[in-house]
């Protein structure tokens, strides 16, 4: 009987082991295409519109043992070794951190890009230098954290992200420097004795972080944005033209049910993301009607060093005629080609 219980308790074990244990691996699989009208509002804008702009996402999850043998039999399921997913150089937090990032700033080129087509102005306001990730054992580890925003470096306020560069450039090692920064809505003070920046092959005084602008936008009307559950800037295009379908009196939709992805940049072109093929498959299932997908060029550089490397465009393609959708998939450089396509497009 015991020897029974014993071989249970194992049995038990191994089986919590392959269900629950987290391996440095992730899988990639597609997620689900979400209405942008329920997290975009225009005040006063036009929503009464009979189609949706959806964006699209991809569902991310830590591999197990169990789940990364089962990944390895599905055909549209791809394991990520962590390093692929993440920085090296960063933490859990600061991945999370640097992705919230990633989205606050695709919402401001949305923004900017959707008034700019729309022929209203806007006003930027310049609120610090954003800190990604705070290297370890550099000059701030321990003092500073991912998602301060230094604002004064000497008592010199920071006007631009190049004036902490200038500040810094000509400081030695073990100088000493006052950052005053907002953590929490709180500003706060730390003095940081400059060391060389870890992994550099610049032998130079640092503060030892990396770091982006940190910048706001208002506009007229205001634009109101809830994505705390979005991370990274794949959802730009879609938001754009969402901005813009509720500041026009003309229905972009037509009456269809419309998805996309893509990075908005400031000068309105679209960039190259990550997990097109299941954005795909997801936008398929979820019964979407239309795709834009981001048009990139691959130089012969990249194309020299990853020789299976293709455009985004040429990916979803081949996913569409893969899974025999319906889905027209259309090609996009710019925000503005898919406004053209838009503007054509024959009422549904």
């Amino acid at each position: 009987m015991k020897k029974k219980i014993s071989i249970y308790a194992v049995f038990l074990v191994v089986i919590c082991f392959l269900m629950l244990y987290r391996l440095d691996a992730y899988i990639m699989k597609p997620g689900s295409a979400y209405d942008v009208s329920k997290f975009v509002t225009v005040s006063d804008g036009d929503t009464d519109e009979a189609g949706t702009m959806s964006l699209m996402t991809v569902a991310m999850q830590q591999a197990t043992p169990f789940t990364y043998l089962w990944a390895k039999t599905q055909k549209y399921q791809k394991l990520m070794d962590i390093n692929q997913v993440r920085n090296p150089l960063e933490d859990d937090e600061e991945y999370n951190i640097r992705q919230l990032k990633l989205m606050s700033d695709s919402q401001f080129n949305a923004k900017y890009v959707a008034f700019q087509r729309a022929g209203l102005e806007v006003t930027i306001h310049f609120e610090g230098v954003f800190v990604l990730n705070v290297l370890d054992g550099g000059a701030s580890d321990g003092l500073l954290k991912a998602g301060d925003e230094i604002i004064q470096v000497d008592g010199q306020k920071i006007s631009n992200q190049q004036m902490l560069v200038e500040l810094l450039k000509e400081k030695q090692l073990g100088d000493e420097v006052t950052i005053q920064f907002v953590r929490d809505k709180k500003e706060q003070q730390e003095t940081v004795t400059l060391k060389e920046i870890p992994q550099s092959e610049e032998k130079r005084a640092g503060l030892g972080i990396t770091y982006a602008e940190s910048k706001s936008i208002e506009t007229n009307p205001n634009v109101t944005m809830k994505t705390e559950d979005i991370g990274g800037p794949s959802a730009g295009l879609m938001f754009t033209l969402e901005i813009l379908n509720q500041l026009l009196d003309e229905n972009l939709t037509k009456g269809y049910a419309i998805a996309g992805t893509g990075e908005m940049l400031i000068d309105g072109s679209v960039g190259r993301i990550g997990g097109i093929d299941y954005k795909v498959i997801a936008a398929d299932r979820d019964g979407m009607e239309i795709f834009f997908a981001p048009d990139d060029e691959i130089s012969a550089q990249m194309k020299a060093k990853y020789p299976e490397l293709e455009s985004n465009y040429t990916t979803a393609v081949k996913t569409a005629k893969d899974i025999g959708t319906k889905m027209k998939i259309v090609p996009v450089k710019t925000v503005d080609d898919a406004i053209a396509y838009l503007k054509q497009l024959q009422p549904k």
